[in-house]
């Protein structure tokens, strides 16, 4: 590992933490700004059953009797430890309500994320590879898995392969196959894009003089794509997928409430509803870290997968 990419890393890892903490910082303002006192008013709710020292105490502890700085200094202070606050709607730490729902967003996440990587990289192929007519009609998918909203694949996979076919219930949808069904509803409309760009990569680097020596030498298209067209059309791809993980965080709330699972998005849909501002800023806060965190490990990666990537460009960038 060369010095360059050290302080690139360096940078890069500098830049992300800048960014996390501007999200949190925006997401905390925009909270606060909100008409109303959603806090306070939760606890001066007569069915919680809080006395006047209670509600004193967690108004000290959230500094709501301070101006909005302090409130944001404390809240930051304790996000930076680890410490997220208590939900007020059930009392329980945030940490431990995102800890019991993470699993399964998670679960369901990167189980999409495969199907989409094999979805991506099999619409590429085909579109590569097949004969003209098959090609055109397979680099049309993108567009059309763009054009359905998930919710309404996911209605009609339930439809179909729950209540026709009896593939899974939906008294059950953390099983494997229920879970499968909800990766392939979030998985189509997340493959587009990142198909789009794959097929855009391999028609660029299909032309470049090495693939064409390569064919003139009597390697298979198969062999040429496995060994010589997949590292450099990678690129562009990792990229894409770091993109798409917004997508998918935010495709999984939709999902999950389609099929009735419990994860984030059931956290949040009480949260809303609820007016739970600690559980509401941890998630958020808490997705931006995600979502900032897979990008840096793509920008990390791009060095490493492409050695024409000049890192003091990156650098200034």
């Amino acid at each position: 590992m060369t010095s360059g990419y050290k302080r690139f890393a360096v940078v890069r890892a500098g830049q992300a933490a800048i960014v996390i903490l501007l999200a949190y910082v925006v997401t905390f303002l925009v909270i606060s700004v909100l008409p109303g006192d959603a806090i306070t008013n939760t606890l001066r709710d007569p069915q919680r059953g809080l006395s006047e020292e209670d509600i004193q105490r967690i108004v000290s502890y959230y500094g709501l009797d301070e101006p909005v700085i302090v409130q944001l200094l404390l809240s930051l202070g304790r996000f930076l430890t680890g410490e997220l606050g208590f939900s007020l709607q059930s009392n329980l730490p945030v940490a431990q309500l995102v800890g019991d729902a993470l699993p399964s967003t998670l679960t369901l996440a990167s189980t999409a994320l495969v199907i989409a990587v094999v979805f991506a990289v099999g619409i590429a192929y085909g579109a590569q590879y097949l004969p003209s007519r098959a090609a055109a009609v397979v680099r049309s998918i993108p567009s059309l898995f763009l054009s359905v909203p998930n919710f309404v694949i996911g209605l009609v996979l339930i439809e179909l392969f729950a209540f026709r076919l009896h593939t899974f219930t939906t008294t059950d949808p953390n099983s494997a196959v229920a879970t499968l069904f909800a990766a392939i509803t979030l998985a189509i409309p997340v493959s587009a894009p990142l198909a789009e760009v794959l097929i855009a990569s391999l028609d660029h680097e299909s032309r470049q003089e090495y693939a064409l020596v390569a064919r003139s030498r009597g390697l298979t298209e198969a062999r040429l794509f496995a060994k010589h067209l997949v590292k450099p059309s990678a690129l562009p791809s990792v990229a894409m997928i770091a993109l798409i993980v917004g997508e998918l965080l935010g495709g999984s709330v939709i999902t999950e409430t389609i099929f009735g699972r419990d994860g984030i998005g059931t956290v949040v849909q009480s949260a809303v509803t609820g007016e739970d501002q600690p559980v509401l800023q941890a998630v958020v806060s808490l997705s931006a870290v995600v979502f900032v965190g897979v990008n840096l490990l793509a920008d990390l990666a791009s060095p490493l997968l492409d050695p024409r990537v000049k890192l003091q460009e990156k650098v200034g960038a």
